[in-house]
């Protein structure tokens, strides 16, 4: 996968190579996933209006991949470029101006430029790629949710078992806007954050992507373990500040006899019988390899960095100076940081799989 694009630029493009021919793939098949990332969609997100329509430049015919170069460009229709002007010269706290400043001596200023989200929209393109291969392959599926807003914490017993419909729906059918399947914890969640906007604040919190259907055997042992991969891709999403998988850091205070997960088989559908593990601390990955078990991550996101209050900083000269972020910002990243980080999953797992496929004897 390769991206081009910044912020306040004309648009957003991805180019993936190595999709396999013959996998269905329309622009309307793209819009689902980008309408879920796309600013605007509730009142707890950023208030830029953006369409997010995909267009597919090529590698698609008739409504098919033809095993060549995939581009997807996605216009930015929204952007308000003069509300940075008065702060070109002055260091957001939390963001990468500095950094961006010492390494390349020259940067757009102007929402972050390449270090926004807004590149994500050409990642999350590609993600649905991604997913149609794994769907298409071994009827693979990934699903992300949030887990936590600040001290609110859900309660998801079983990963494996959160569907779709349970992110983005309420029991009663209206939208889930906060992306958390336990809906009283959704409720609090949606109440904290509103708390932060209206004090000019932001929140941090967390997300889990859950991996069905993926086989056994998938990743290597040693540097390009999957678990290592994963995390890579999630790190390199903005604003991500911790990924584990499975039992993750709760291992710590664990004795090998507890966090063991137990080998025992059952019946798949032929009636075969397939090897399992009685629990799954291990996340689905072990020896950096898929066990055939979901794999399950978890991503901590930090609070938005962007804020309308006041704070301490320093010009491009080091002069002492204060600064107001102006512009449509997200109080809490977490609602739309969901289809970012299942693009990102997706994108691992099937690029593994190619691999597992071109060198697996069987």
């Amino acid at each position: 996968m390769t991206t081009a694009g910044e912020s306040h630029g004309p648009g957003n493009v991805v180019i993936v190579d190595g999709v396999p021919p013959g996998i269905p793939l329309a622009e309307a098949d793209l819009e689902v996933d980008l309408q879920r990332r796309r600013p605007g969609q509730s009142h707890i997100v950023t208030q830029r209006k953006e369409a997010d329509a995909p267009e597919i430049l090529s590698g698609v015919f008739e409504g098919r991949t033809t095993g060549t170069s995939v581009a997807v460009l996605v216009r930015n229709e929204d952007q308000r470029s003069r509300d940075y002007g008065d702060i070109k010269d002055l260091y957001r706290p939390g963001h990468a101006d500095y950094s961006f400043d010492a390494k390349y001596g020259f940067r757009d200023y102007r929402g972050g430029g390449r270090s926004s989200a807004r590149e994500t929209t050409a990642r999350v393109a590609a993600g649905v790629i991604a997913k149609k291969i794994m769907e298409h392959a071994f009827g693979g599926r990934v699903v992300g949710y949030v887990t936590q807003v600040g001290d609110i914490q859900a309660n998801i017993p079983d990963p494996a078992a959160v569907t779709l419909k349970a992110v983005e729906q309420r029991p009663d059918g209206t939208p889930n806007i906060v992306r958390c399947p336990d809906v009283d914890a959704a409720d609090k969640m949606i109440q904290l954050i509103e708390e932060c906007r209206k004090a000019g604040d932001s929140i941090g919190g967390a997300a889990e992507i859950a991996v069905t259907g993926v086989p056994a055997g998938l990743g290597e042992p040693v540097f390009d373990k999957i678990k290592a991969d994963l995390a890579k891709a999630l790190f390199s999403l903005p604003a991500v500040l911790g990924v584990e998988y499975g039992i993750g850091f709760g291992c710590v205070n664990m004795r090998g006899s507890e966090h063991n997960d137990i080998f025992t088989t059952q019946a798949n559908a032929s009636g075969d019988k397939k090897i399992v593990t009685k629990s799954n601390r291990h996340g689905g990955i072990l020896g950096g390899i898929t066990t055939g078990m979901p794999i399950v991550l978890r991503a901590a996101v930090k609070p938005t960095s962007s804020l309308p209050i006041e704070q301490q900083t320093v010009t491009r000269e080091g002069e002492p100076a204060t600064i107001r972020t102006k512009g449509r910002h997200d109080p809490c990243l977490l609602p739309r940081f969901i289809p970012m980080a299942e693009a990102m999953v997706a994108f691992v797992v099937a690029d593994h799989w190619l691999r597992w496929r071109g060198q697996a004897s069987n």
